[in-house]
């Protein structure tokens, strides 16, 4: 199993705090948000890091293999980081997507050491952390459907039908790796290169079997605002 983090984007929705540092860096709990990810899968022994960067990336290179000497990181750049999205950045790196079973994060995710063992644990093959609660317009929410099948998985779902919030980690298989890198290639070819990676996930769910972890009772949180950083550094 490797490791596929997302970590290019601007976060201009956190400014004034990411004008000057990728997101990722901005510290919760007295270190910086991508220390408790990479802290996280060391203890479960993985080492091997694909990593997506663009945003002040000379920055987050140099954080990252001095803290974490011990981990194998390949840096892939995102040159387009400021009018793309996470799709376009999964996809520049879907060489190494396809390459093994692939522990798949957002870079700007807050968790215990936990959410990881449960996901990595989970006897699925591909399952995605789900925090199970009544969610607004902006989380990337997910439906369910029977022996905790994901049937749609967007921001634009109707709230009222949806289980919670895609937090942004998960575990995906080989075979499911394929089908998704041909998503995102279709997806990106037809002009999606402003979408999240999901849109390349939810056209295959009728097909494909992705089930959630709910990860509800866990200090899990996406940071996207101000707000949700400011909650973040009260859990932690």
């Amino acid at each position: 199993m490797k490791v596929f983090i997302l970590a290019a984007g601007v976060s201009r929705r956190l400014y004034p705090e990411t004008y000057n540092t990728p997101k990722c860096l901005l510290e919760v709990g007295g270190k910086p948000i991508i220390d408790h990810q990479l802290e996280a899968i060391q203890s479960i022994g993985l080492d091997n890091v694909t990593m997506i960067i663009g945003y002040y990336r000379e920055m987050l290179v140099e954080h990252v293999t001095k803290t974490f000497p011990g981990l194998d990181f390949n840096f892939i750049i995102n040159h387009h980081y400021f009018e793309t999205n996470t799709a376009y950045s999964v996809y520049l790196g879907r060489g190494d997507l396809v390459s093994d079973v692939q522990l798949l994060m957002n870079a700007d995710v807050i968790y215990p050491p936990e959410l990881i063992s449960r996901i990595v644990e989970s006897k699925e093959d591909t399952v995605l952390a789900v925090d199970i609660k009544k969610c607004g317009r902006e989380e990337v929410k997910v439906i369910e459907g029977s022996n905790n099948r994901i049937t749609a998985i967007g921001k634009g779902l109707i709230e009222e039908n949806c289980l919670g919030e895609f937090l942004g980690v998960a575990k995906l298989s080989m075979e499911f790796n394929q089908v998704f890198a041909d998503a995102l290639e279709r997806l990106i070819e037809a002009g999606g290169k402003s979408d999240y990676f999901e849109a390349g996930i939810h056209p295959l769910l009728d097909k494909t079997d992705v089930y959630y972890s709910d990860v509800s009772d866990l200090p899990c949180l996406e940071i996207d605002f101000l707000e949700d950083l400011k909650e973040a550094r009260s859990l932690y």
